[in-house]
C-alpha cells in the first residue's frame, strides 16, 4: 500500500476524530476547576462589587411569577435564561419578565444533552430562541447558557453566530434536587460566593425534582441579605460589567 492509499483510507477516521474533538473538548468547561483555570471568562466574573443573579429553565406559569414577586419585594432585578420551547408557549410571561425590568437570555430550545454533533440544529435552535427573546424583551439578547452547562463546539459556534456571549456560573445552589432546602441552597451559594460572582438558580422544575423551585424561592431573601451584608449589589448580567458579544460592556 502506497502512502497515498494509506492516507485515503485513514482520512475518514481522522476527520471523524477531529469533528468529535471539536464537539467534545469545550464541554470540559462544565468542570468548575477546569473552567476557572482555562476559560475564566465563562465563569461570568464581573464587577467585584456586584453579584449577577441568574435563573434557568423557565418561563414557568406556576413558579416564575412567584420569583418575580419575591424579587420585586427585594428590589432586585435578575437575568432569566429561558428555553425557547417554553417561551413559545408562554410569550406573555416572557413579556412580563422583561416588563418588570429583568433581563431575558437564551438557554436553548429544549433542555437536552448534546451527545452527538448537530451544528446545523444548534444554529437553528439558538437563532429561533434568540428571535423569540427579542420579541418578548424588545431587544436582542446578549447572553447564552447551554443546558446543563455543557458547551460543545457546535453550541459555541451557534452562539457566536447568533450574536450571543456564553456565560456559565461561578456559584450555584444545587437547587434542582428533591432534597434541596432553603438552607442548603443558601449554604451552597455562600460557600463559593465572591464579589463578581454569577449565581445560578432555577425558577422552574421542568428538568428538576418536582417542586424543587420552592427551595430556591425560599432562599432568595437570605441570599440577597448575605450579599448586601458583604457590601455587594445584586442584579442582572447586563449590570455586571461583562463584555458583551462584541467585546464592549452593555450600555
Amino acid at each position: 500500500m502506497t502512502p497515498t492509499e494509506a492516507a485515503v483510507r485513514t482520512a475518514p477516521a481522522a476527520v471523524l476524530g477531529a469533528v468529535a474533538a471539536w464537539h467534545v473538548l469545550p464541554a470540559a468547561t462544565w468542570l468548575p476547576g477546569a473552567r476557572a483555570a482555562l476559560w475564566p471568562g465563562l465563569d461570568g466574573r464581573g464587577d467585584p462589587g456586584h453579584v449577577a443573579l441568574t435563573f434557568d429553565d423557565g418561563p414557568d406559569p406556576v413558579s416564575t411569577p412567584r420569583f418575580l414577586t419575591a424579587l420585586d419585594a427585594l428590589s432586585v432585578r435578575a437575568t432569566f435564561f429561558v428555553l425557547g420551547s417554553r417561551l413559545e408557549r408562554h410569550p406573555g410571561l416572557g413579556r412580563l419578565i422583561a416588563g418588570e425590568g429583568h433581563e431575558l437570555a437564551v438557554h436553548g430550545w429544549h433542555h437536552d444533552r448534546p451527545w452527538r454533533p448537530r451544528p446545523l440544529r444548534d444554529a437553528r435552535d439558538l437563532a429561533r430562541t434568540a428571535g423569540l427573546v427579542a420579541e418578548a424583551a424588545g431587544a436582542r439578547p446578549l447572553w447564552y447558557r447551554p443546558p446543563y452547562g455543557i458547551l460543545t463546539g457546535g453550541r459555541w459556534t451557534a452562539a457566536r453566530a447568533a450574536g450571543l456571549r456564553t456565560v456559565l456560573w461561578s456559584a450555584w445552589g444545587r437547587d434542582w434536587t428533591a432534597a434541596a432546602t432553603a438552607r442548603s441552597v443558601h449554604d451552597e451559594v455562600a460557600r463559593t460566593l465572591r464579589g463578581g460572582a454569577t449565581v445560578l438558580l432555577h425558577d422552574s422544575d421542568v428538568v428538576s425534582a418536582p417542586g424543587a423551585w420552592h427551595a430556591a424561592l425560599d432562599a432568595l431573601p437570605g441570599l440577597v441579605a448575605e450579599c448586601r451584608r458583604r457590601g455587594l449589589a445584586v442584579g442582572r448580567l447586563a449590570d455586571h460589567g461583562l463584555p458583551g458579544p462584541g467585546g464592549a460592556a452593555p450600555a
